[in-house]
């Protein structure tokens, strides 16, 4: 078992967890006890947060802790998971850029 402490892969399991959930950031963040900026920050992997802000965003999302910190080694499906999570966040000219190179990839194969 692996121990995550990539933030950028720690918010994209809440907000894999999240959308399983069908909620909306407010939604979590309301129930957490934090701002909307703050968790979407967080979902982002662009702050750290507290061990207590951590546990409430868990319970909140009615996950374990080791659900999201750890990995056994992370299998091809879920890391297109991840991978199209972080994608989503991306403007629209970002997404195309990264498919264009996707598809200049793949036919270079």
């Amino acid at each position: 078992m692996m121990l995550l402490f990539d933030m950028m892969t720690i918010g994209n399991r809440l907000l894999a967890a999240r959308k399983r959930l069908g909620m909306t950031q407010a939604e979590v963040a309301e129930r957490a006890g934090l701002s909307d900026r703050t968790y979407a920050d967080i979902e982002r992997g662009g702050v750290n947060m507290r061990i207590e802000t951590f546990l409430r965003i868990c319970q909140t999302l009615a996950v374990s802790p080791d659900d999201i910190l750890t990995e056994e080694h992370s299998s091809v499906a879920l890391r297109q998971e991840e991978l199209l999570q972080r994608l989503a966040h991306c403007s629209p000219a970002q997404q195309e850029t990264a498919l264009r190179l996707l598809e200049v990839y793949l036919r270079s194969l």
